[in-house]
Order: C-alpha cells, then structure tokens, then sequence
C-alpha cells in the first residue's frame, strides 16, 4: 500500500516514517538515494526512519524545506494506533488526518480469537478511520468477502471499510483530497472500485454541522474535504476521514467547492446533491 502511494504521489510531498528500512521495503526503483537514516524517493517523498523516538523524527521532518505535505506513519504490528495518534496531536504543526488500519481478510478473525494476540487485534481495529481490507483477491467467493466486512463494521462500528488487492487504494483516501493549500479537486484514478464527486455551488451552511452529516451520515462518503461559507460569509475548510470530521475557519482559502469520494455505485448522488447542491 506504502508503495501503491509513492507511486502514485501526484506532486504531493509525502514522508513516510517507519521502526526499521527493513519493514518497509520501498521499490528500487522509486529510490534516488540512501543515508543513514533517511531514503530519498523519486518524486520529491522520503522515507526515514524513526526507531524509538516518533517525535523527535516529526520535528526533523517539520525543519526540512520544503516540509512534507503529509507524513504516513507506519507503526509496528503491535502498536495501538491510538496511542501513535495522542502523541502527535501535542506537536505543533501536526494534525491527526486519520487512522488507517490494514486487516488481513484471509487471517485477521482467526486472529482476533487467538489468546495471546487477539486483544491487539481488536484494539487496533477499534482505533481505525478506515479500515483497509486487504487480500480479498485470496478469498474465495464474494459473499465470502461481504461477511469479513461485515464483522469488521461489527468489531469497528465508527470505521469505514475499504477493500483492496495489492494495496491499490486511491492515494486520496489515504492522504486526503489535495495537500494543504490546494483547491479540493479529485483527478480519475486506475482504482476503478471507487468514484469522486465534486460540488462547487455549496450554499451558506453551518460548516461543523455539514462535515457532521458528511462523515456519519447514509452517503456512502469514505473521504471528504472541501472549502465553503457560513451564513456570514466567512471561509472554512472542512474535513473527513471515514467517521471522523473537522471544520475551521481559514480566510486565506479560495472557494473550491466539496470533493466526496466512496465506492463506485455506493455514494448516494442525490441526497448528496438535495444536501451540497449539483454535483460537476
């Protein structure tokens, strides 16, 4: 999945922050040179590695110029995300955009009974934003595939379940929409699973309120981001990540309009459209 993003990066700056080189092994022939603690990747991303000390190895990254757009941080298979996520949100400069979590379909329920791991398992999975399923090319039949999605919903009720082969999710589940001062757009991407939708005619609107229904709401909205106006006609952004939302006002954003994206079929255009507007 790490390399699925590298490739597929799109001018975006992205780091990616790992225990040990050996755990993630980056494509050859996406890297344009090696340090001691740092890989350069083509296409303007980084790979460094961290070791024990996260934060110290955020601050490195937040000095360099210019600093990443994203930082995807790939925890040990036994770390509790959530403890990860706390730690980050009392760095300056840094905001959680989301915990994205990698179930195994083939093993994770047989895991998740084992006695010694289960625990970690399940807490890992209660952690998540999104939960990416992945190997379901492995599994024998779609119903098969329907019923280790539905008990991860079970196991996870606030996450988002996104099923993969190979890791290919689209780049803007993972990262976000657009990097940090760029106008919402969602160009089509070779993951033909999902689709995106765009909304630029949002009208005035309680912008909490909006990225509220968003990310909890029967749309079918995996991610969301976008610029809009209140009803006195201030500048917000808005946010989401499987259920997880945010809105605050910046009145440095150019209007841009609402980027939703979800599984082909899945998003639900016309309550989207009664509730942002026509989509184009």
């Amino acid at each position: 999945m790490v390399n699925h993003l590298l490739r597929h990066a799109a001018g975006r700056r992205i780091a990616i922050l790992v225990n040990e080189f050996g755990d993630l092994p980056i494509d050859e022939d996406l890297i344009e040179a090696e340090g001691e603690d740092m890989i350069a990747i083509s296409g303007g991303c980084i790979c460094c590695s961290f070791g024990s000390d996260l934060t110290a190895a955020l601050i490195k990254l937040s000095e360099l110029t210019p600093p990443p757009d994203h930082v995807v941080i790939e925890a040990s298979g036994v770390a509790m995300p959530g403890t990860v996520a706390l730690s980050i949100s009392i760095l300056p400069g840094f905001a959680l955009s989301g915990v994205v979590v990698l179930a195994d379909g083939e093993w994770v329920q047989a895991q998740a009974e084992d006695d010694y791991i289960g625990d970690t398992i399940l807490r890992q999975l209660s952690d998540a934003d999104v939960i990416v399923h992945s190997k379901t090319d492995l599994q024998p039949n779609q119903r098969a595939i329907e019923a280790v999605e539905s008990w991860l919903q079970a196991m996870a009720p606030n996450a988002k379940i996104v099923p993969t082969v190979q890791g290919r999710v689209p780049p803007e589940i993972v990262l976000g929409l657009t990097g940090p001062t760029a106008k919402p757009q969602a160009s089509p991407h070779a993951d033909a699973g999902y689709e995106s939708l765009t909304f630029r005619e949002i009208p005035p609107c309680v912008p909490e309120d909006l990225a509220r229904k968003l990310a909890i709401g029967s749309y079918g909205v995996i991610r969301a981001k976008g610029f809009l106006r209140d009803a006195e006609g201030d500048s917000w952004v808005i946010q989401t990540v499987g259920r997880r939302f945010e809105a605050h006002r910046d009145q440095k954003s150019e209007l841009g309009g609402v980027v939703c994206i979800g599984r082909r079929g899945a998003l639900e255009v016309g309550t989207l459209q009664a509730l942002l507007g026509p989509a184009g």
